[in-house]
């Protein structure tokens, strides 16, 4: 790949202190190449899910694995089943090889800062999967903590909120109201300082912006 960006580079060294796996794109299509090459081949990955992520799913990376008749991917997002069935997928997405998702912001010291409304997208990154890897963006990273809070709750759920159609104040306002609403998306933080046992959390950081 080109020379990553001085940001990129210093994430990427940050994570690493911290226990992570981190790989370098850039751009999505660089990253499933990376995926598939360089990752893949060293995880057991018989049964796979995901948590929801726009920056995943750019990469094209969950396509062809649902498209791989020896996985079995645990489909967590499907407009033809029941809302209850879909929780008790996502229940069974904790218990398998190979977790894919995103990450709502990642600071220049390595850590990882995420918000979900169900949960299951952070218990995934806390404990489950055997596996986890997270595409994340270069507009995901910054400064320090409280700034990543900020970029959560004013910037990426507001933007989730409005892409979901959430009768929430942020979709409209476009920024956090701290509702109450029966329909806030705001509920479960995860706080990632370092990975245990290292090496489980795979990220890639890919240069440019994508995803919220």
């Amino acid at each position: 790949m080109m020379p990553a960006s001085p940001q990129l580079q210093q994430a990427a060294e940050a994570l690493t202190r911290n226990g992570f796996d981190v790989y370098l794109a850039n751009e999505p299509a660089h990253a499933k190449l990376v995926f598939f090459d360089r990752i893949l081949p060293t995880i057991k990955h018989k049964l796979v899910s995901w948590g929801d992520s726009l920056t995943m799913h750019s990469t094209g990376v969950l396509d062809e694995l649902l498209a791989d008749p020896a996985i079995e991917v645990i489909k967590t997002f499907d407009p033809e089943t029941t809302p209850a069935e879909i929780i008790e997928r996502r229940r069974r997405a904790l218990l398998t090889d190979l977790f894919l998702t995103g990450s709502n912001a990642v600071t220049a010291d390595g850590k990882l800062v995420n918000l979900d409304m169900i949960g299951n997208r952070t218990a995934a990154l806390q404990f489950g999967p055997k596996k986890v890897v997270i595409f994340a963006g270069a507009n995901k990273i910054v400064p320090d903590l409280p700034t990543a809070i900020d970029r959560v709750k004013n910037h990426a759920a507001p933007l989730n909120a409005k892409r979901h159609n959430m009768p929430t104040p942020c979709a409209k306002s476009g920024y956090c109201h701290d509702c109450s609403s029966p329909k806030r998306i705001c509920n479960t933080w995860t706080i990632i300082d370092k990975c245990f046992p290292p090496g489980r959390i795979k990220v890639v950081l890919i240069e440019g912006e994508w995803g919220l």
